[in-house]
């Protein structure tokens, strides 16, 4: 007996009507179950695979594909002869000279604390923030006339429009130093500079950040020569990363902090890993539950087909043979169910896609509708977990059938 004549026989067996209803009701739960349990599986990936992608692209608009900073400390000097040598590795386009410091911004009666950072003219091409602007135009400015974009969160806070503010605002800097508590004003640093425009990321950035010019924050924080507190990369498309962040730190040795991307938000993506490993695992689960359907069906189904099984062994099937026809009548089951599951989530995911039948509640976010993405490793996994869920539960029916001995003359 090949393998198409298993084949054969496991679909008969799922076509024909049983004796029992019984068989019939419990085989068509357990593939309503696996199809329930396959489209909610993928549905609910390919959910979180879209939010993972739209933070990802809001966290990359913001933080730069490499980041060195202080491995101790707040600052750190960088030489002319270190940034000529950082630029001559392959794979990095552009470094930018970054100075971050606390400060607070006052316009007329209304303030706010804000983290603001003063970045160079490269600072453009190493992020992507220009793109996300919501009002007026991404200028800096110069040391002598300052420029302020800030996050439209900031811009609510100060009462302000950034693109028809008249007056500038007050920048209030800490001095560097043991702060002189008999005269608080006397340690801080005070400067003008004129809102020109305001950006639209994503709440965390909107709140917290002004982008001014470097030299102006390095002046009024009493920053020094060639100190800063990051430097900012953009590498090529097809740069090595790991090849690249290696080189750097061996280049610039352990006084200095190397990260990439996923390293400057490592709590953040491994948050988003746990909780899609989470429900994944709890998905799975109810698989598995489903599945125990399924051994009730087969068992049934031995039972009634033990003239069949005697039948057939006197024919020449091994017990080897009769237990293939019962795991491959479970994998039927299962994979009839799971390619059933597979095909309304292919549907569900057009429809999102073309139409945005679900959409995102609330203003946290720049689009209104439940983001969505495919990917193909996911079917892999949950093609792998039918496959291995359909023969643990076929298993012990299949190996009774093949074990059990009936007497025909008896029958």
């Amino acid at each position: 007996m090949n393998s198409s004549h298993i084949l054969k026989f496991s679909w008969r067996y799922f076509r024909a009507k049983k004796s029992t209803n019984a068989i019939n009701i419990i085989s068509w739960v357990s593939m309503l179950a696996m199809f329930f349990g396959t489209a909610s599986l993928l549905v609910v990936l390919s959910a979180f695979n879209g939010f993972e992608t739209l933070v990802q692209s809001l966290y990359g608009s913001f933080y730069p594909d490499i980041k060195v900073s202080a491995s101790q400390g707040k600052t750190i000097q960088i030489r002319a002869e270190q940034l000529q040598a950082m630029r001559s590795i392959s794979g990095i386009a552009t470094i930018s000279l970054v100075a971050e410091e606390k400060a607070l911004l006052q316009n007329a009666d209304m303030q706010t604390i804000v983290t603001i950072k003063g970045v160079d003219t490269a600072y453009a091409q190493v992020n992507n923030v220009p793109a996300f602007l919501y009002r007026g135009t991404f200028e800096l400015g110069t040391p002598e006339q300052p420029g302020l974009v800030m996050g439209v969160g900031i811009e609510q806070a100060l009462g302000l429009l950034s693109d028809r503010t008249i007056f500038p605002v007050s920048v209030y800097f800490p001095k560097k130093g043991v702060p002189d508590l008999s005269d608080p004003n006397g340690s801080l640093a005070v400067g003008n500079a004129q809102p020109t425009g305001s950006f639209a990321i994503q709440s965390e950035f909107d709140n917290k950040y002004v982008l001014t010019n470097l030299d102006f924050l390095r002046t009024y924080a009493g920053y020094g020569s060639n100190e800063y507190t990051a430097l900012e990369l953009k590498l090529y498309p097809h740069a090595d990363l790991a090849s690249i962040t290696t080189l750097l730190k061996e280049q610039l040795g352990s006084a200095y902090t190397v990260e990439d991307r996923f390293q400057q938000n490592r709590t953040l993506y491994t948050t988003m890993q746990l909780e899609k490993l989470a429900v994944y695992a709890i998905l799975t689960l109810i698989l598995a539950v489903a599945a125990f359907n399924m051994v009730g069906a087969l068992s049934m189904l031995v039972m009634e087909k033990r003239r069949d099984i005697q039948v057939l062994k006197a024919m020449g099937a091994t017990d080897q043979m009769i237990q293939k026809i019962f795991l491959s009548q479970g994998l039927l089951l299962s994979l009839l169910g799971a390619g059933c599951g597979v095909l309304i989530s292919l549907l569900l995911y057009y429809l999102q896609v073309t139409y945005k039948i679900v959409p995102l509640q609330g203003t946290t976010f720049l689009i209104d509708y439940y983001p969505i993405q495919l990917r193909w490793m996911d079917f892999m996994w949950v093609a792998a977990i039918v496959v291995v869920i359909a023969v643990l539960a076929s298993w012990i029916p299949a190996r009774s059938a093949a074990a059990s001995i009936i007497d025909l003359r008896n029958q």
